[in-house]
């Protein structure tokens, strides 16, 4: 195996051009699961953990937005200011794997593999962030409901490169929640972010692990933000249940070795109930 490890973001570029079937990685974590399993035997790697314009992030206050470079690690996502600008990014990234999975995994390696239950991404497709993707000779960007196109598959072509992730800063409460078969170190069977926009009284909720890709609840979404008090932080009991049940109702769970379909369609709506319940207290 031959591995090239640019330091320019138009080095990285070049070479990924130049060996498009080379695999391209940041922190590795995911790809090495593959490789020590069988299910992958790159004859090139491309690592762009050094690239130091994919190391670094941007807040935006007049456009209320964040431009994060997709090497920056989970460890990073959880420290201020970051951490108070997206909070469920935050919270969604202390609950990736160990100490040190979150210093190497990367916010770009988990859009780049794309699986339903990365913890980043219902974050992103709630907040609605836009992937910037680059090649030697173009440049685009996507918004991330695009850009997944389904399970560990995205709109990248062969040649490009997640540059950055651009995330809207948001008024308001919001935050991430999954289940798994134990407390710590787990794959999600089930994960939800709710986020609050006290600007426009919308509520956003999207959910992972239970369909081909990240759901976006637009039922419980609409009927949230028609029910709640924004005013008063309030929610009654009977608008929360109702909630969970249409998120619930959202998802598109699979039976598989992890956990049953109806667990799952049941633990999103027991998520999507507690984390409303959390942005409104008061009943």
């Amino acid at each position: 195996m031959n591995a090239l490890v640019p330091t320019q973001l138009d080095e990285a570029l070049r070479v990924i051009g130049t060996h498009p079937d080379a695999l391209v990685v940041a922190g590795g974590t995911d790809a090495m699961v593959e490789i020590n399993a069988g299910h992958r035997r790159p004859r090139m790697v491309i690592a762009v953990n050094r690239v130091a314009e994919l190391r670094s992030w941007t807040y935006d206050p007049a456009g209320a937005t964040v431009r994060i470079g997709a090497a920056v690690t989970y460890s990073e996502l959880m420290e201020s200011p970051l951490a108070e600008l997206i909070p469920a990014l935050a919270e969604a990234s202390r609950t990736v794997g160990s100490p040190q999975i979150r210093n190497a995994g990367t916010l770009g390696g988990n859009l780049g593999t794309c699986s339903p239950a990365g913890d980043g991404l219902p974050v992103l497709a709630a907040l609605g962030a836009v992937v910037h993707l680059a090649s030697a000779t173009r440049e685009r960007s996507l918004p991330v409901s695009d850009f997944m196109v389904g399970v560990k598959r995205t709109a990248l072509e062969a040649d490009e490169l997640i540059t950055a992730i651009t995330i809207p800063v948001l008024a308001g409460w919001q935050g991430y929640s999954k289940v798994g078969v134990r407390n710590a170190m787990v794959i999600a069977l089930a994960s939800a972010c709710l986020a609050t926009d006290v600007t426009t009284s919308s509520v956003r909720l999207a959910v992972g692990s239970v369909g081909p890709t990240i759901i976006r609840c637009a039922d419980a979404e609409a009927f949230a933000g028609e029910s709640v008090s924004f005013a008063r932080r309030s929610a009654t009991p009977a608008t929360v249940a109702r909630f969970g049940e249409l998120a619930a109702a959202a998802s598109h769970p699979i039976d598989d070795h992890r956990a049953t379909a109806a667990y799952r369609r049941h633990a999103v709506g027991v998520l999507a109930s507690r984390l409303l319940r959390r942005a409104f207290p008061n009943d």
